[in-house]
């Protein structure tokens, strides 16, 4: 019941549990211990055989080694190059039919322009109606796209899709292409605001509305 008693009691049992400590530790550096996974019911460690350990590390090689890739991967068929040289073709042919008919057809639009609209205002002599201010260079607007259909048919008549050079016909017209359309763009906005004046004017905005009704 002494005081100095329960002392060196106390320090006796914190010498003892230290050296539990100390122990088990120097066990956990010497032996490999794991948990136990097995069941739920199971705690505490388990220490593995040496079976076991050996079971375990060839599992783990195996995982970490690298996965062997074939050299020569499955690829799908490849596509039998004449078919795709005459799919490319066909698309071919099909690109410069359009490009023609589109030429075709705005030609006939500046025909139709021509003799419906601009002769016609030409023909009544308007002094305060200025046609070739109102429709700029139209007329060889009109001439260079026929000559630019013609040289498109001279290389593609009679001739063969694969020795049709289309290319060379841009770059043969080029420079007139770039000549005609300039005075074109250049004019257009003054033509567009001189449309709009005429348009105030009853009796001219009437011829425009007849020259308009006779294309349709």
């Amino acid at each position: 019941d002494c005081p100095g008693k329960e002392g060196t009691g106390g320090r006796k049992r914190n010498l003892t549990l230290l050296r539990n400590k100390l122990y088990m530790g120097q066990r956990r550096r010497t032996e490999p211990v794991v948990e136990s996974t097995a069941t739920a019911g199971d705690h505490g460690n388990l220490r593995r055989s040496q079976s076991d350990r050996t079971e375990y590390s060839q599992k783990l090689q195996e995982k970490m080694a690298p996965q062997v890739v074939s050299s020569t991967p499955a690829t799908p068929p490849q596509e039998d190059e004449e078919e795709v040289s005459r799919r490319m073709m066909a698309r071919r042919v099909k690109i410069i039919a359009e490009l023609m008919q589109t030429e075709k057809d705005y030609i006939s639009d500046l025909d139709l322009c021509i003799k419906e609209v601009i002769q016609p205002l030409r023909n009544m002599q308007i002094a305060r109606l200025d046609v070739d201010g109102l429709f700029s260079n139209i007329e060889l607007v009109h001439q260079l796209s026929a000559k630019l259909l013609s040289l498109l048919e001279e290389a593609t008549t009679d001739v063969e899709p694969p020795m049709q050079i289309i290319g060379e016909v841009f770059l043969q017209i080029k420079g007139p292409l770039e000549d005609t359309y300039k005075i074109y763009c250049y004019h257009h906005d003054d033509a567009h605001t001189m449309l709009e004046y005429y348009e105030k004017d009853e009796e001219l905005k009437q011829h425009l509305r007849d020259c308009v009704q006779s294309l349709k």
